[in-house]
């Protein structure tokens, strides 16, 4: 398949729901919902999306209602950058090429435009004419899926472990537990969601969430690698920012030829997990290479 074409038409159609279901520029409070789009639209690849989107496909006819829960998964994400960009947190002045949104707002309403794309994700999922076309059970399960993988046991649990590490001297255990939280569970969460809408059985969803691990820790070894070989450029940001801020990756305990050869044997057993599935997972498969090869 034409991958570079799919993802590129699945962001697009990701990108004209957000753009209508995030309240414009114009309305009160302006500030804030200006600042709530300025970091959604600034620009992203939309892989938590579209994971959902295609892990729906690999199980069936995925519904109406997969673009509500794809677009909450990228709110979330983007919560979660506006907040790690803060003084607080990992201080960084640029994001995606772009000012970071405490730059051209100010730390406060950095702050609750976070807060607002967290719970308008929320929203998203529980609004019943996005979401009529899923049983209750299916619709809360979906919520659930959404609250752990963002939560204190998922990318929030990770943040804080993240910081915790800062200029310590942990041990790979230690890593690993960080990036299944940090990075692994939002991205579980998506593989997850998806299934669940197009009624995933038992069987499919434990191969689906062993996929969606195995792309987990790729996608941070990928991302820890891509700190240390990127460019300002390639990255949107500044490179070599964890050495800057003491922070221990892959690359620090399998250099980076070790950890690209980790992140490429992750994305093997990923695909092995699909072996049960037919072409209709061939997306899904796609973005398990993608995420080893991007240069962003």
């Amino acid at each position: 398949m034409d991958m570079s074409r799919y993802l590129e038409q699945k962001r697009l159609d990701v990108d004209r729901f957000l753009d209508q279901v995030i309240p414009a520029e114009k309305r009160e409070p302006t500030t804030l919902h200006e600042a709530m789009r300025y970091s959604v639209f600034a620009g992203g690849k939309r892989v938590r999306p579209i994971l959902a989107i295609a892990a729906a496909e690999a199980v069936g006819t995925p519904p109406r209602s997969v673009l509500a829960i794809a677009s909450s998964l990228e709110l979330i994400h983007t919560y979660s950058l506006i907040h790690d960009d803060l003084p607080a947190m990992d201080n960084d002045d640029y994001r995606r090429g772009k000012l970071t949104n405490h730059k051209v707002y100010g730390e406060a309403m950095a702050i609750l435009a976070g807060d607002a794309l967290l719970t308008l994700a929320f929203e998203l999922c529980s609004r019943t004419d996005l979401m009529d076309d899923l049983e209750p059970q299916r619709q809360v399960q979906i919520i659930y899926e959404l609250a752990v993988g963002s939560g204190h046991l998922g990318m929030v649990g990770g943040q804080v472990l993240d910081i915790q590490a800062e200029h310590q001297d942990i041990d790979l255990t230690a890593l690993q537990r960080i990036h299944a939280y940090k990075t692994g569970m939002l991205i579980r969460a998506a593989v997850r969601m998806g299934a669940v809408a197009a009624s995933a059985g038992a069987e499919q969803l434990q191969h689906l969430t062993g996929f969606a691990e195995d792309i987990g820790l790729a996608f941070q070894i990928a991302d820890d690698v891509l700190n240390v070989t990127g460019t300002r450029e390639q990255l949107g940001k500044n490179a070599m920012t964890d050495a800057q801020r003491g922070k221990k990756t892959y690359p620090t305990f399998y250099g980076v030829d070790g950890a690209r050869a980790l992140a490429d044997q992750c994305v093997r057993r990923a695909i092995e997990r699909l072996s049960s599935f037919d072409g209709k997972a061939d997306a899904l498969r796609e973005l398990a290479r993608y995420i080893t090869e991007r240069q962003n």
